[in-house]
């Protein structure tokens, strides 16, 4: 049903990540963000939970330094792993999931890098997924940890050589790309925190992917701070009346366990913010997250946001549909 990839309006869309490598998964990456200094054993680890591997084939589970308590080896995936990012896909339709954005960290779009090598083959390996399962998919650029200035140029070379060498957005054959107004959709992610590359280069970049002749003709969705609306910088709100979707990060910005925090981001934040993009004739998507740690990363509290048995993402839902 190609009809189900041409607008993102009643749509739950997970961000995927994509970003985590495994030794000898192929990509020549080592351990990518299970662990550090490409080690992943006890004492080098940088994830609190670990994912249920029960459904995966032996082609897929990779031999960790961990063990559990009968002394067997604890594996986990790879994101370069073909069959495991189709398993994902195939998840998202068994549960309603309508489909990903998936991440591309600008940071990683160096050429012949082995990081940009992965990052295409996870690109591919979710294009094949979402029209495997009829599922859609699109590209969100995340900007973090770019530098100020050319940076950015970053972004408009990397999309380019997407679109020359993969047809991205503009494949055909892709009927799971995700479109909304008539044009595919392209995110930008981190705008509105500060950061050194935001300004008129940034503005630059929206306006290349919304209105460049060969490369443009994109719907641009913003993911912004969630203080987007009283963020005084004029290269910011230029940005944001030039974009077509706001979405504001939500994530950690409320906690689970006092109900007051959901309800007053929702009265002070959602709210205001849905009514200024109606007025601004501006589509809005709201994030919402399961819960929240990162212990083993950051030296936080464990568990610092409990996910309360599903019932913390099903309040963040009801709040934003039914109220906002």
């Amino acid at each position: 049903d190609i009809t189900h990839s041409q607008t993102l309006t009643a749509k739950v869309m997970c961000g995927y990540q994509g970003w985590f490598n495994c030794s000898g998964d192929g990509a020549s990456r080592g351990w990518v963000h299970w662990g550090s200094s490409n080690r992943f054993e006890p004492g080098y680890c940088t994830v609190d939970w670990w994912p249920d591997m029960s459904e995966y084939d032996a082609d897929e589970k990779f031999a960790t330094g961990f063990e559990y308590q009968d002394t067997s080896t604890a594996h986990v995936f790879s994101s370069f792993n073909n069959k495991t990012v189709l398993r994902h896909f195939s998840w998202m339709a068994e549960y309603g999931i309508d489909g990903v954005f998936l991440q591309r960290f600008a940071t990683e779009t160096t050429p012949g890098s082995t990081a940009r090598n992965h990052r295409n083959q996870v690109m591919l390996n979710c294009q094949e997924g979402a029209n495997l399962y009829n599922r859609i998919w699109a590209m969100m650029y995340d900007l973090s940890g770019l530098g100020s200035g050319s940076d950015i140029q970053k972004v408009v070379d990397d999309w380019e050589y997407l679109v020359d060498t993969f047809l991205i957005s503009q494949d055909p054959t892709d009927s799971a790309y995700l479109h909304h107004n008539g044009k595919p959709v392209v995110a930008i992610w981190g705008l509105g925190f500060g950061r050194s590359y935001e300004g008129q280069d940034t503005y630059n970049l929206i306006d290349f992917l919304k209105n460049d002749p060969t490369y443009g003709g994109c719907t641009v969705m913003l993911g912004v701070d969630d203080d987007w609306r009283s963020n005084s910088d004029s290269w910011f709100q230029q940005t944001v009346l030039l974009a077509d979707i706001i979405s504001p990060w939500a994530v950690g910005r409320y906690g689970s366990t006092n109900p007051g925090g959901l309800d007053n981001f929702t009265n002070n934040v959602t709210v205001p913010d849905k009514a200024w993009c109606d007025a601004n004739g501006k589509d809005y998507l709201p994030v919402v997250f399961p819960g929240f740690s990162w212990q083993n990363l950051k030296g936080e509290k464990w568990d610092h946001i409990p996910r309360l048995g599903g019932s913390f993402l099903w309040r963040q839902y009801y709040k934003a549909i039914v109220e906002a």
